[in-house]
């Protein structure tokens, strides 16, 4: 977890640049799509929507793109349809990657992000491969100046939530994928941000440094600047410094 903390605190200080804006905001115009057209274009009836919404506030996604997302995902609008899948992998040194992915073309997807693999020295595998050293959680923040540690426990364990972790300006809330919701409503007026990932398991989190995790960092981001991906997870802590420099 402490891996996944670093790295979320590193990316939102990176994901506030304008150059990758744009990225961050396609990206959640598909998500939002996809939610509208599963689930109905009613937030408060669509969870799944509901947490792409709250991933647009807090990149400052323009709400006409938000509601123009929406619509095409309801059919009010002319739009494409996207697909979902999820691909998993191994990079150097080690490390085990799950890239969740939303595409309009599964054949030109999958042949690039199997070259992304192969340049790096790694490969995609076969589903379950390295899904097995991960975990499903759902997690949230909520910045510190809104609330108490001691208060957002006493509010969240009452609503599903099993932990609480520091990440310095923000508190982050685990809880299991299906509290998530219930959670996410309850602390609603903390205006709180987050979604279901994969968490590395403890025992299968490892440490990289030096060249290997460059080499990590590199292919990390290079995935996550793919435009089909959507999210992309990693069982590898890596140092500040190569995060800053090379990661995502």
């Amino acid at each position: 977890m402490s891996g996944h903390s670093k790295w979320s605190t590193i990316k939102r200080k990176k994901g506030a640049l304008d150059a990758q804006r744009g990225k961050i905001f396609t990206k959640i115009a598909r998500e939002i799509m996809v939610a509208a057209k599963e689930g109905g274009g009613d937030p408060s009836g669509n969870p799944r929507l509901r947490t792409a919404l709250a991933a647009a506030r807090a990149a400052n996604m323009p709400r006409d793109n938000q509601d123009r997302a929406i619509k095409k995902g309801t059919g009010d609008l002319a739009g494409v349809t996207f697909e979902t899948l999820q691909y998993e992998g191994r990079g150097p040194a080690g490390s085990c990657f799950i890239v969740e992915i939303l595409t309009d073309n599964k054949n030109r997807t999958v042949a690039e992000i199997r070259t992304l693999f192969g340049k790096s020295g790694g490969e995609m595998v076969s589903s379950g491969a390295v899904s097995w050293m991960f975990v499903r959680r759902g997690v949230l923040e909520v910045a510190r100046s809104k609330i108490s540690e001691e208060a957002l426990m006493e509010r969240a364990l009452s609503a599903g939530g099993e932990d609480i972790e520091d990440w310095g300006e923000t508190w982050a809330v685990y809880c299991e994928p299906s509290s998530f919701n219930e959670l996410q409503t309850a602390l609603a007026d903390l205006e709180p941000s987050g979604e279901i990932q994969y968490l590395p398991k403890p025992e299968s989190e490892i440490s990289v440094s030096g060249d290997a995790a460059v080499s990590v960092a590199k292919l990390w981001a290079k995935l996550d600047e793919h435009d089909d991906v959507q999210k992309c997870y990693l069982n590898a802590s890596l140092p500040d410094e190569v995060l800053e420099e090379y990661g995502p």
